[in-house]
């Protein structure tokens, strides 16, 4: 079963200084914290701020394909984690023709952003990510993906600074 969601905010990782993209459930019940490229965490937030650049970015320059060839994104979802890595479809629709393409959830949500298109969590990527492996480092200093997930949780909006929805 797949929950839609929103990007709630980008934060970082407090122990590897990583970006995370925060989503959660239309209700705010439920969120996710995708770990992603400090790339991908720029488009996005580029986005959520509406940056306007001189020159296309990837993700617009994308959306501008798609415009042109009438192909529209009918959805994106984050389908699955395995091995601590998250996966993502793209369901696009050329002229009546759905199809879906294989991407990075960073990317999708990126894309998801400019086009207007919902986003989906599959509700098992929900439960699975709640018992993500602790990272051999964290656990020497005592720290664990427990205390993550309890921080991210707590996290209100005014934490996400100018990222924030």
């Amino acid at each position: 079963m797949f929950l839609e969601m929103r990007v709630f905010g980008i934060t970082i990782d407090p122990f590897t200084n990583a970006p995370i993209v925060i989503l959660k459930d239309l209700e705010e019940k439920n969120s996710l914290p995708v770990w992603i490229g400090v790339l991908e965490a720029s488009a996005i937030a580029a986005e959520l701020e509406k940056i306007q650049f001189s020159r296309p970015m990837t993700h617009d320059l994308m959306k501008n394909i798609l415009r042109n060839l009438d192909i529209s994104v009918d959805r994106i979802e984050v389908s699955d984690l395995k091995d601590n890595v998250y996966y993502a479809r793209i369901h696009l629709n050329s002229l009546g023709n759905p199809f879906v393409v294989d991407a990075r959830p960073s990317d999708a949500i990126a894309l998801a952003l400019r086009m207007s298109s919902p986003i989906f969590v599959d509700t098992k990527v929900l439960d699975k990510s709640k018992t993500v492996d602790m990272r051999a480092e964290d656990l020497k200093k005592g720290r664990g993906s427990k205390d993550l997930l309890d921080m991210l949780e707590e996290l209100s909006p005014e934490d996400f600074g100018k990222y924030k929805m």
